[in-house]
């Protein structure tokens, strides 16, 4: 039985897997592997073939409470691990360039192309919400996805109800789906934050990261996730300064400057949701404990200090404070 909760779903799909599988799920027309097959690989065509029919039904279910999650055309690729850049794995025979990816026709001697499997739901084929903007619009609704899983796990119904009730408002004005998956994520911090302790937060947004593909813990963290959030066009450019000693060995300190970042402060708070949750993906040593944000001529200027023994702190919106004179 797979279920029908997200997570009995997304359990499912998981319990499919496997570390030295040959096989993944990818769209067949761009390429990506999206939520919740991303960083998955299948011992076989049958049962990565199963994996992509759970797919559908998560991301069908997943669909009724974000009509804009967009439609994948699923299909099973071979993967090969291989020499390249740095190590880099590839995919065999998939027809995968530069430009996209197409079903390669039977070669002799390579493996069997990939196998369509179809579009993820209702007969709808469409792979990605169109323009520059689709990788932005993809990784919002991974965090938002993560984070309404996240809620259900710890059992805040009141929350997701406040996150639901606010995504229909929006979805009701808001014609733009990368306009509308920013409000939403905008919504979810300030949910978090007036329904939610700091406690509270902090597991919620930890149960989130864990719904994610993890990355490598290491002390390049941060600027990988500031540099994630520059190529997804959340911030225009920032700054990292080195790491400082905090008050003893278990913190540290870092200052950040943010420019062009595309959520919008609210009620005098900073929305910071997809950062953090990024944040937390990439280290799992170090948890962020403050987040100082001052504005700044078209940015922020922000103080983040983490610790490695210290409890996690809920920082999804953070309250902005006034600039000090100089």
């Amino acid at each position: 039985m797979v279920g029908t909760t997200l997570t009995q779903i997304r359990t499912h799909i998981e319990s499919l897997a496997s570390d030295d599988g040959s096989y993944e799920l990818v769209c067949g027309r761009t390429g990506e592997r999206p939520v919740p097959v991303d960083g998955l690989r299948f011992e076989d065509r049958t049962t990565a073939e199963a994996a992509a029919r759970a797919a559908r039904r998560y991301r069908s279910a997943l669909r009724r409470y974000d009509p804009n999650v967009p439609y994948y055309d699923l299909i099973v690729s071979e993967h090969e691990e291989r020499p390249g850049f740095g190590g880099a794995s590839a995919s065999a025979n998939t027809g995968a360039t530069a430009e996209g990816w197409a079903t390669a026709g039977a070669t002799p001697g390579l493996p069997k192309p990939p196998r369509d499997l179809g579009p993820d739901a209702d007969g709808r084929a469409e792979c990605a919400d169109g323009g520059d903007r689709a990788e932005r619009v993809e990784f919002c609704h991974r965090v938002a996805a993560a984070v309404f899983e996240a809620l259900v796990d710890a059992g805040h119904r009141a929350v997701e109800t406040a996150v639901m009730d606010a995504y229909f408002d929006l979805a009701e004005t808001m014609a733009s789906a990368d306009d509308l998956c920013l409000r939403l994520l905008e919504s979810m911090a300030t949910a978090l934050h007036v329904h939610l302790g700091s406690a509270e937060q902090a597991d919620v947004l930890e149960r989130a990261a864990s719904h994610l593909a993890s990355q490598p813990d290491s002390t390049t963290a941060l600027a990988a996730t500031l540099a994630e959030m520059e190529r997804l066009d959340l911030v225009e450019s920032y700054t990292c300064s080195p790491w400082r000693p905090g008050p003893d060995a278990t913190t540290r300190a870092t200052e950040l400057t943010l420019e062009g970042y595309a959520l919008s402060a609210r009620e005098g708070r900073l929305p910071v949701l997809p950062v953090v949750v990024e944040l937390y993906r990439r280290a799992s040593s170090w948890k962020p404990v403050s987040l100082h944000v001052t504005p700044t001529e078209g940015g922020w200027h922000a103080t983040l200090s983490v610790s490695a023994t210290s409890n996690a702190v809920g920082l999804a919106s953070v309250p902005i404070h006034e600039r000090t004179a100089d």
